[in-house]
């Protein structure tokens, strides 16, 4: 076997979806060949960020008068750790992870955010309750963008 023989093999098992090839030949050659799936590229954990913001209200009284009380209460806000595509569920057909007034607790799994083709799950980093849930499924997010409010 030549050294363009050679070359060709290895090209055709670099194209192709194959993951080990071994070959022995009647000559007695044995070529063996295993593709590195360590050679992925896995992201760095990326920290969440959360604030609590106070988030007022007016309410109007039933009379509609100019009585007016203000309602102030405190969330926090979990943020898209990266730029990309938001999916409230895991696959179309699954049921959304959360929705607006589901419990959460610390390490809940709130979302995905897919970036580079890769499926990160946004975890919760404390308990409450969903308030809002601040994009759509299948949205483009910027890093920082709030994702939820939590009470």
């Amino acid at each position: 076997m030549n050294y363009e023989d050679i070359k060709k093999l290895i090209d055709d098992m670099g194209n192709s979806k194959i993951d080990e090839l071994s070959i022995e030949f009647p000559d007695g050659i044995k070529i063996s060949m295993k593709k590195d799936k360590t050679a992925t590229m896995i992201p760095p954990k990326q920290e969440i960020q959360y604030i609590t913001v106070p988030d007022k209200k007016i309410e109007e009284s039933k009379e509609g008068v100019e009585d007016k009380k203000q309602v102030s209460e405190d969330y926090k806000i979990v943020k898209s750790p990266m730029v990309g595509t938001f999916y409230s569920k895991s696959s179309p057909d699954a049921k959304a992870y959360v929705e607006v007034g589901s419990k959460v607790k610390k390490g809940d799994i709130l979302c995905i955010v897919e970036a580079m083709k890769l499926m990160n799950e946004i975890e919760s980093e404390f308990d409450g309750e969903i308030a809002e849930v601040c994009v759509k499924d299948g949205e483009m997010v910027d890093y920082g963008k709030p994702l939820f409010k939590i009470k």
